[in-house]
Parts: structure tokens; sequence; C-alpha cells
């Protein structure tokens, strides 16, 4: 009996600090994308303002690696067996393409905009071969950050 109530002990710990890192998590990833919300990130390959002359191009990337909480993992394993949507996943991915992207768009400097982004995500860790036992998932986020010429035509004085 003892043991059953130390291990909801521990779930109950577990589920407390893990919430609580996530919503920080999630604040903090809010509060970025705002501020990169004018850095356009695009799949095309094709560049939005054709007609301007592009100064700049350079690969940008971002990556981060997001572990999930042994009570989630604990949930996981209980859908699993049922099937179904398993949430805490689903949440672990997010934050970690979400936290990648932004790493891109931090490494982008002053570029008006990144084209042909990618994201990939892969498990990692001991049990990363292991399908039912994800502990932890990588996310990269690549692209080429484009840095526009100044606009010569709108430049020219009034007469």
């Amino acid at each position: 009996m003892d043991q059953i109530i130390i291990l909801l002990m521990f779930l109950g710990i577990g589920y407390s600090f893990g919430t609580l890192n996530e919503s920080r998590h999630y604040s903090s990833i809010r509060k970025r994308e705002e501020l990169f919300s004018a850095l356009p990130a695009v799949t095309t390959k094709t560049v939005a303002y054709p007609e301007r002359e592009i100064q700049n191009a350079v690969l940008v990337q971002g990556n981060a690696v997001i572990s999930i909480d042994y009570f989630k993992r604990f949930l996981a394993g209980l859908r699993n067996l049922f099937g179904g949507n398993v949430r805490s996943y689903e949440s672990l991915v997010d934050r970690a393409r979400r936290e990648a992207t932004l790493r891109m768009k931090e490494s982008a400097g002053n570029a008006d905009i990144i084209v042909n982004i990618r994201i990939e995500t892969s498990p990692i860790g001991q049990s990363a071969n292991q399908r039912s036992a994800v502990g932890s998932v990588e996310a990269i986020a690549y692209g080429t950050a484009l840095t526009y010429a100044p606009d010569r035509s709108s430049s020219h004085s009034r007469d």
C-alpha cells in the first residue's frame, strides 16, 4: 500500500511540475512569436517581392530538444493500450516545432523574409527506436533568410 501511495505522490509531483514547466514554455513561445511576427517564414521557394534586388541570402536554422515529463509519459503509455490521440506527445511536438522556428527566426538577424522553410522532427535518447517509449523530441527548422537591397525607386527626390 505504501508503494502505491509513493507512486501516486511522485505522479502528482511530476504532473504539477510538468504542467507548470509546459505553461511557462508556452508563455515564452507566445511572447517571442509576437516579437517575430513581422518576419515572415514561408514554405514557398519564390520571393514575395521579385522586383527588388536581393542583397543577401543565407541559410538559417534553429533546433530544439524538448523532453516529456514522467506523468505525461505514464498517460501516453495508458493511451497506447486503448488507442487514440496521444495529446501529451502532440504538445511535445508542437512545442519543439514552435521553439525551433523561433530560434531559426532569431538567427536570421535583420532579414526581410525567410523562404523555403522546412521543419523536421525526430525522437532522440535511449528509447528513440521504441515507438511506445518516446522521451524527447528534436525539431530542426531551416530556411533561406533574404535581405532585400534598399528600394531605389521610392528614394527619388521631389521637384
